[in-house]
């Protein structure tokens, strides 16, 4: 057996390596125009097959036009990345934001891979929020935080300006929302840059401040190196290790079990350093309840909700702040947990979701395997599958719908919140956060402040997402299976959820660390 391990290691190595060689090779040399226009093809006959709404907002003769042109247009062989400047605003033109192209990036053997990670890339710490259509930095992630507040005016030899213009078009909101596109595209901003420049040893960027310009040149530096020569070194590290008593070590495993369950419970972000939900008390005597909810999509938020409902049944709070700016969306079984600790009687969250396919999530989840040997390993969980959805999926009004737990008539949790609810968004609150936000503001249990979500009011294409890697490019098309809506319409259609009370904060309140949606609401409780 060994003998045989020692033949076949250096035989996978070697063919992992040819695979990566192969795939950069693929990704970087210039496709015929027959095998781009073949591309193209894939992608409308995909989003025709199976988008249920595909042309909500933009007709079918329009969305005909348009996939004509850019056919036409490719008259000579590109690289994936020139495909993907020329396909991505193409089908951005949908305007589903669930719908979009991603690019793929160059692979690295082991051994490559080996050397890179013992690297870091400087630049990676910086977070950046768009503010009068100005992108300030947001957050260093606890390195300089000289830089907080400065605005980017140019990376390398670009200006920012002139690359959000054309990274705003390789993306869509819902409808005609235009709230959304400054927001994501500045959230968006390094992984944007990147893709378009490729791997970057070292990068300049010019930043302004308090109207005076100042360059940064970011590397890629050693791990456990620090850009700030005067930091404090861990003299701990430099001490031998005590050992530790069995009741201490016992000790110590508790407490890392306690940690441990606690970052399930409140989701908590490795990379971004934060709980994905909070509950803090703040206001005049700490009375007035406020939970952070930074995303839908990770943590125990069954444990969480019922503990944080608890406290505030206990604290007797008569006001509570649900913020839900920069919340990208998430889990619909999560925001229908939330709610039901909101609603008075009992509610009906979303309708059934109209679809194209009768097995919405088989279509899913078999489009996620990467390998031949990942589709053989998923496919044995299919029957499981196609029995769970079989009897989801019917005929209605002429539609195919489809059936989940979300859209039956629910009731209030038995230890409901009864008191004040208001709910902070702003355009990059997205998806869930929208459908979340729909529901408070048309059954009147909350007050909405902010700017408009950039997830539409009416519906959102979204649910269960479809990946399909285009044959020849490589690039990956994806997109929603699902019409998610709520009970409730506006007349006009294709715009978010507005506020109602619209507040947009400014450089002028950033700079003097003033929040004007939250300090409403609490100007409006102390009322």
């Amino acid at each position: 057996m060994r003998k045989l391990l020692f033949y076949l290691l250096p035989l996978l190595l070697i063919t992992s390596c040819a695979s990566v060689a192969k795939y950069n090779q693929q990704i970087t040399k210039l496709h015929s125009v027959d095998q781009l226009h073949k591309d193209v093809d894939v992608t409308y006959r995909k989003l025709q097959k199976l988008h249920p709404q595909l042309y909500k907002y933009t007709p079918k003769k329009e969305l005909d036009a348009k996939f004509a042109t850019l056919k036409e247009n490719i008259t000579e062989p590109m690289t994936t990345y020139a495909f993907y400047e020329k396909l991505t605003p193409v089908v951005a033109e949908v305007r589903q934001g669930h719908a979009g192209i991603s690019v793929p990036t160059k692979k690295y053997t082991r051994k490559e891979d080996k050397v890179l990670n013992k690297l870091k890339n400087e630049w990676s710490y910086l977070r950046f929020e768009s503010v009068e259509d100005a992108v300030r930095v947001k957050n260093t992630l606890g390195e300089d935080s000289t830089m907080v507040g400065s605005r980017v005016v140019k990376l390398g030899d670009d200006s920012v300006d002139d690359l959000l213009k054309r990274y705003k078009t390789y993306f869509s909101s819902d409808g005609y929302n235009t709230t959304f596109h400054n927001k994501y595209a500045a959230q968006k901003l390094a992984r944007y840059y990147y893709q378009d420049k490729g791997r970057l040893d070292s990068l300049q960027v010019t930043f302004s401040n308090n109207d005076s310009l100042y360059t940064k040149v970011f590397r890629r530096i050693p791990r456990d190196s620090t850009r700030f020569p005067n930091a404090k070194k861990d003299s701990l590290k430099d001490k031998k290790r005590i050992k530790k008593t069995k009741e201490e070590r016992k000790l110590a495993s508790k407490k890392l079990k306690k940690k441990l369950k606690d970052y399930h419970k409140y989701g908590y972000n490795y990379s971004e350093k934060n709980n994905n939900r909070n509950l803090d008390f703040i206001g005049k005597d700490s009375t007035v309840a406020y939970m952070k909810i930074r995303g839908f999509s990770s943590g125990d938020y069954e444990a969480f909700y019922e503990e944080a409902f608890k406290k505030i049944d206990s604290a007797k709070t008569k006001d509570l702040i649900i913020d839900l700016r920069d919340n990208g969306g998430g889990r619909l079984v999560e925001i229908h947990d939330l709610y039901s600790y909101l609603a008075k009687e009992e509610f009906k969250f979303v309708e059934e979701a109209e679809v194209n396919t009768r097995y919405p999530m088989i279509k899913s989840y078999m489009s996620r395997a990467k390998t031949v040997y990942g589709a053989a390993y998923e496919s044995l969980f299919v029957p499981v599958i196609f029995f769970k959805e079989v009897f989801k999926a019917r005929k209605k009004n002429g539609k195919l719908v489809y059936k989940f737990k979300e859209s039956n008539v629910a009731e209030p949790k038995e230890n409901n919140y009864k008191g004040n609810v208001y709910v902070l968004v702003n355009g990059r609150s997205f998806s869930a956060s929208s459908v979340f936000s729909n529901v408070v503001k048309a059954r009147k249990r909350g007050i909405i402040v902010g700017e408009e979500t950039g997830g539409a009011y009416n519906s959102t294409v979204a649910g269960q997402t479809k990946l399909v890697r285009l044959p020849n490019s490589k690039l990956m098309l994806y997109f929603g299976l699902m019409v998610l809506e709520t009970p409730y319409k506006t007349e006009i259609d294709g715009y978010g959820v507005k506020p109602d009370v619209t507040i947009t904060p400014t450089l002028k309140d950033r700079a003097n660390n003033y929040d004007p949606e939250l300090e409403w609401i609490l100007r409006t409780v102390n009322k």
